[in-house]
C-alpha cells in the first residue's frame, strides 16, 4: 500500500496523523463545468430563472460545502479555512459554465479536497436549480488544478 496514506501497515484505512507536520499557508485551486441546453445558459445568464439567482445560490453552496468537507469525506480532517473564492464563466460556445475555486488556510493539512468538494457542489446546484427545465446537464472535469503548502510544495496540473 506504499503511496496510499489512508492505510496503514495491515491495510486498514484510518485518517493520517498530521500533528507533526509544520504548520504552513496551504492553498487549492480546484475547476469543474457544466453543460446544458443553450436556452438553459440563457436563463441563468439573463437572471430569468424562476427560482432566483442560480449562480449566487451556487456559490454560497460551494462555500458551504467547503466547510462541510470533514463531514462528507470520511477520513478527511476538518480544517479552519481562511478564504473560500468562488468564480463562475459563462461559454455561449459550448453552452456550459465553468466553476473555478480557490481554498485556503494556514494549518497541518492541504485544502485539495476542500477545494474539489466545493467545486463539485456549486455544479451539482446549478443542475438542481436548473432540472425542472434540463435534466440533460452534464457535470464534467472536476480536477485539482493546482496546490501550494506543504512538504510537496508547489503543484499545477499539467506542468
Amino acid at each position: 500500500m506504499s503511496g496510499l496514506t489512508h492505510f496503514d501497515a495491515s491495510g486498514q484505512a484510518h485518517m493520517v496523523d498530521v500533528g507533526d507536520k509544520q504548520i504552513t499557508r496551504r492553498r487549492a485551486v480546484a475547476q469543474g463545468s457544466i453543460r446544458m441546453l443553450p436556452a438553459t445558459l440563457a436563463l441563468i445568464r439573463d437572471g430569468n430563472h424562476k427560482k432566483g439567482d442560480v449562480l449566487g445560490i451556487a456559490r454560497i453552496a460551494a462555500i458551504m460545502a467547503s466547510k462541510r468537507t470533514a463531514d462528507l469525506i470520511p477520513l478527511c480532517h476538518p480544517i479552519a479555512l481562511t478564504r473560500v473564492a468562488v468564480e463562475f464563466e459563462l461559454d455561449e460556445a459550448s453552452s456550459s459554465v465553468s466553476i473555478t475555486v480557490t481554498a485556503e488556510c494556514s494549518g497541518q493539512t492541504g485544502v485539495e479536497m476542500e477545494a474539489l468538494t466545493a467545486a463539485s457542489v456549486g455544479l451539482l446546484t446549478i443542475y438542481d436549480m436548473c432540472k425542472a427545465v434540463d435534466r440533460g446537464m452534464v457535470i464534467s472535469a472536476v480536477q485539482l488544478q493546482e496546490k501550494e503548502g506543504g512538504k510537496s510544495g508547489h503543484w499545477k496540473a499539467g506542468a
